[in-house]
């Protein structure tokens, strides 16, 4: 049994951000930290007062986190960005509100007063003393103290403070995890309502000092526990008055945290077990459940349950039989065949989160080098006469500006360029489309032309097939290739035109280049050419695709099995040692592959791999200081060699998401693996001490805790068949009246009576069963240590800034 927390974030815009800039504007992006901790950095938006980001992350964290914090920053090329401002939700705010925040919320001020992060280590004790009792007060140590010094560290001190009497630690020098070991005593007066206020302080020498946060006691609570000790988390100073509210500008967001009890696997098996009987049988049987399901799912939480239900089905081994036997219901309601799979039904929700979940590395595959090659060359393309702009595209000779029609017939022989490649890159894509994707398009493909068999119909099940290929995967992916992770930074205006004018004529062709996708915009009509030859490429292309049988599909699975694709793969920079051991700043470039064995290394992507560390031998997977190396984005894989001996190897990533992706990848592959750290040097031990902590002991434990817990939802992570359990029977309890009305509904007239069976007893009808294992489940819940019933109605979020 495991508690599990994650946040679903959304960062969708940005309005009425002040200027930075000289030119007054600015270059906009986001920050979002967790307890501090950067974790992910959103693309810069230039030149932008109101910048749009759009951008979807999912975060596992250990369910101890406290508050996530969105920094919106001014990117500068010359100088430090600057910090706009900042919104912060605390998790106390959103556990209280499961369905989280959607909407705007003012920028505040970032004061760094308020800039803490780090705990204190205290031990607190009421002794005798001569005269009274005294508050004897040890400081012993810290840890994730904040930088504030230009070295990457601080110098800090701590003082504490009670009854008017002040009292101070020595400083320790460029630390940010200090080991004081000091104690002060006070004297107790018997019902004082004093409290003791320990502070934090970074020493500087010509300026004044720096706030790191500060831990307030209730005294009075001391006298009863008589002794208190523990990691306590510094607070900022929140005395200050704050800019008013609005004049920073304003950010859309939309974030859930959702906290999960994942009961031992036996518990769900039920709930299993009844959901894959009824795919199996598809139509043929009750055919219950799954309609009902989606009877009662809403729209606004369609996708999600559609994923969910996807991913436990494809874990099973039964995707394609789900996902048919949503084929057969959908054309069961379907009497026109121009409003097959049109509209956002359980079947398309799970069509469209089946293709991102099996066939992302394909779509990479074949979009991959005509997106990067859109994005090198940076051409003006406007095929619309009335948005050309002649200023844009410079000249044509040496003196005469082109004019429109010259602009027009470029561009419209860019885009042939870039269509052609497109369409000659998916003909020979067949063989490289897995295997469990090209046999559900054939079930799709047998499904529609069974239901719509005239010769007037003859392309439609060719478009049923481009509805999910070419409309919901392929032209999204053209549109918005940072969010299908084919390129690290949103398109300029001049790219993001030329790819929706692709995305557009992908769109036509998918259609199969009906009149009415022809009607729409006239002035595509110098693509025609381009557009027909590609309907015909593309319907041999179905052709080949679709046309694959049972005992094919089944070896391209086994031989696809055998292959261990990359977890992650690319190159980062490897810091070598010098002489014996002693760590050097330099680093060399190589190319790395984490698989579910080995995180490999070679020289270049297709060179020899070698093996740098063994899977089960990782340890940890951490962050290390930015001053430990004078670099940032620095990463270290604590691991054990084969004799046993502890080892560790930096590697540097180019920036922040790359660096958390890495972690991420890292630590899900190792998190079975015995003997993970629980603590680690966030520093390097160098010449006879570690940088962090500046202990002289090598082999000390560590002075920070270790953060294996804390993940990025990737597509290409491995499923997790019982957190997805658990979340559908969280859905289905939601609906859990909706169940039942309905099956008072159908068994009226059996004169059926009430769902509880007793011991050894099972109901027949699927409906219910899947009530009696919701009662269980609702049980077994109950009895569990964190015994709490999930949320079913749920509030908007009031943020609060």
């Amino acid at each position: 049994m495991a508690k599990r927390s994650s946040l679903s974030i959304r960062i969708v815009e940005g309005k009425n951000l002040p200027a930075k800039d000289i030119t007054g504007s600015s270059d906009p992006y986001c920050i979002v930290k967790v307890d501090n901790e950067p974790i992910i950095r959103t693309a810069t938006v230039w030149k932008t007062l109101c910048p749009f980001w759009g951008e979807e992350y999912q975060v596992h964290l250990p369910p101890t986190f406290h508050a996530v914090a969105f920094y919106v920053m001014d990117e500068d090329a010359l100088s430090r960005d600057d910090v706009i401002g900042k919104v912060c939700l605390t998790r106390d705010t959103l556990a209280t509100h499961p369905k989280g925040f959607s909407g705007w919320a003012h920028l505040t001020e970032v004061d760094p007063d308020e800039e803490v992060q780090g705990e204190i280590h205290l031990r607190l004790e009421v002794v005798p003393g001569p005269r009274a009792r005294r508050l004897r007060c040890s400081v012993l140590e810290a840890r994730d103290l904040a930088p504030k010094d230009r070295n990457g560290a601080s110098d800090p001190f701590v003082r504490v403070r009670y009854n008017g009497r002040t009292q101070e630690t020595s400083i320790v020098k460029k630390s940010c995890y200090p080991r004081w070991n000091e104690t002060f005593e006070f004297e107790l007066e018997e019902g004082a309502t004093e409290a003791l206020c320990v502070e934090a302080w970074d020493w500087d020498l010509v300026s004044r000092n720096d706030f790191l946060g500060k831990v307030i006691f209730n005294v009075q609570r001391l006298w009863a526990t008589q002794q208190e000790e523990g990691w306590f988390r510094l607070q900022p100073d929140q005395s200050k008055s704050r800019r008013g509210e609005g004049s920073l500008g304003s950010l859309q967001l939309e974030v859930r945290l959702r906290d999960e009890t994942v009961l031992p696997s036996g518990c769900y098996q039920p709930l299993v077990r009844l959901l894959c009987c009824e795919v199996k049988l598809g139509t043929q049987g009750p055919g219950q459940l799954i309609p009902l399901i989606e009877e009662t799912t809403s729209t606004e939480c369609r996708q999600d349950v559609a994923t969910n239900l996807l991913k436990l089905f494809l874990g099973q081994g039964l995707a394609k039989d789900f996902l048919d036997l949503l084929f057969q219901l959908e054309l069961g309601r379907t009497s026109e065949a121009n409003t097959l799979f049109r509209s956002n039904s359980l079947a398309s929700k799970s069509m469209e989160s089946f293709l991102k979940v099996a066939g992302m590395r394909y779509l990479h595959g074949v979009l991959g080098p005509i997106i990067d090659r859109v994005f090198e060359e940076k051409k003006y393309v406007e095929l619309d006469p009335s948005k050309v702009e002649v200023k844009d595209v410079g000249c044509s000779g040496l003196h005469r500006p082109q004019t429109e029609a010259e602009v027009l017939e470029q561009s419209a022989q860019t885009l042939r360029t870039h269509l052609g490649a497109l369409l000659s890159a998916l003909s020979r894509s067949v063989r490289a489309c897995p295997a469990v994707v090209r046999a559900t398009f054939r079930q799709l493909f047998r499904r529609v032309r069974e239901r719509f068999p005239s010769a007037q119909h003859e392309n439609v099940p060719f478009i049923a097939v481009t509805s999910f290929l070419c409309l919901r995967f392929f032209s999204p992916a053209i549109m918005a290739p940072k969010l299908f992770h084919l390129r690290e930074r949103h398109a300029d205006a001049r790219t993001s035109r030329t790819l929706l004018l692709l995305a557009k004529a992908v769109q036509n062709v998918g259609n199969m280049d009906t009149p009415a996708s022809r009607a729409k915009e006239a002035w595509m009509e110098p693509l025609q050419p381009t557009v027909r030859q590609g309907v015909a490429q593309l319907k041999d292309f179905i052709t080949k695709l679709v046309d694959i049988e049972e005992k094919e599909e089944l070896d391209l699975q086994r031989a696809l099995s055998l292959q261990a694709p990359p977890v992650k793969e690319g190159p980062l920079f490897i810091h070598r040692t010098k002489g014996k051991g002693h760590l050097m700043s330099s680093f060399k470039k190589l190319h790395f592959s984490l698989t579910t064995e080995a995180l490999s290394f070679a020289k270049t992507p297709s060179s020899k791999k070698s093996a740098l560390v063994k899977l089960a031998n990782i340890r940890a997977a951490e962050k290390v200081e930015e001053k430990s190396f004078g670099s940032s984005h620095v990463m270290q894989v604590i691991y054990e060699d084969d004799a046993g001996t502890p080892q560790t190897v930096y590697l540097q990533c180019k920036c922040v998401n790359e660096l958390n992706q890495w972690l991420s990848a890292l630590r899900k592959v190792s998190i079975s693996n015995p003997g993970l750290l629980g603590s680690y040097h966030p520093g390097v031990f160098r010449g006879d001490k570690w940088s962090c902590c500046h202990q002289k002991d090598k082999s000390d434990l560590g002075c920070d805790k270790t953060r294996s817990r804390v993940t990025l939802q990737e597509w290409n992570d491995p499923l997790d068949h019982d957190l997805e359990a658990q979340l559908i029977y969280r859905h289905l309890l939601g609906v859990e009246a909706a169940l039942r009305e309905k099956h008072r509904e159908l068994s009226a007239g059996t004169g059926a009576g009430s769902v509880r069976m007793g011991p050894g007893e099972a109901p027949e009808d699927p409906l219910a069963q899947l009530l009696q294992v919701l009662q269980d489940l609702q049980e077994a819940h109950s009895s569990s240590p964190a015994g709490s019933r999930p949320s079913g109605l749920n509030r908007p979020l009031a943020l609060q800034t």
